[in-house]
């Protein structure tokens, strides 16, 4: 069996849990189907832990990019002041 075959066959096979997933989404959308009340308090809880996940994830992103970028900061800066202090230091001819 080629590569050929093999994409072909996979692509066919996958149709039917791809049908599956849509129409269980779109059953997901329908809110009569789930016949349920969320009280005062569920759904503050609910939001604010929905709060707290995008909050984690928001700290965590910038942290994996702010370190990096205030070691960067530092080496310059600290490479501009040591170019300052040996530009002092040097004679004028």
């Amino acid at each position: 069996m080629g590569e050929d075959e093999r994409r072909q066959t996979f692509g066919a096979a996958a149709l039917p849990s791809v049908l599956w997933v849509v129409m269980f989404s779109i059953l997901r959308l329908d809110p009569a189907a789930a016949l349920a009340y969320v009280g005062p308090g569920a759904g503050l809880s609910a939001i604010g832990s929905l709060l707290a996940v995008i909050a984690a994830i928001l700290a965590a992103i910038l942290g994996f990019l702010w370190y990096p970028l205030k070691r960067i900061l530092r080496k310059r800066r600290m490479r501009r002041a040591a170019e300052g202090k040996s530009a002092e230091h040097d004679p004028v001819p």
